[in-house]
């Protein structure tokens, strides 16, 4: 019978390092009347409440909006990307996760129109 060898090395965890970007669309009061969406400013973070922090600033500040200028932010809905990154034997191994997440304080029609504009 032949004796199987396993490298129990391959077993052992490994470190895995993350990451995460944010992108998404803000929902804004326009001057003058009436609401509409444009594209968030992009943050990342290597840690994950800091990176939904940085967006909750950035709504309470107005700057969310890219550049838009709106009279006033509502909400946004954001897409969280994580990436972890696993390096072994010099190979560099990556995953992509993506999540969905509203911030501000948007109704739930805010929250289906941002749904079904994007």
């Amino acid at each position: 019978m032949k004796k199987l060898e396993i490298n129990i090395s391959l077993f052992k965890k490994k470190e895995v390092k993350k990451s995460y970007k944010s992108e998404g669309f803000v929902l804004g009061r326009y001057w003058g009347g009436g609401s509409g969406t444009y594209p968030c400013t992009k943050f990342q973070s290597d840690n994950l409440d800091d990176l939904i922090k940085q967006n909750e600033l950035a709504l309470k500040s107005g700057s969310l909006d890219s550049g838009m200028g709106y009279e006033s932010l509502i909400g946004a809905r954001l897409w969280i990307v994580t990436i972890s990154k696993l390096s072994y034997e010099g190979q560099e191994y990556i995953n992509t996760e993506y999540e969905e997440q509203f911030i501000g304080e948007l109704t739930s029609d805010e929250e289906d129109f941002l749904l079904n504009c994007y």
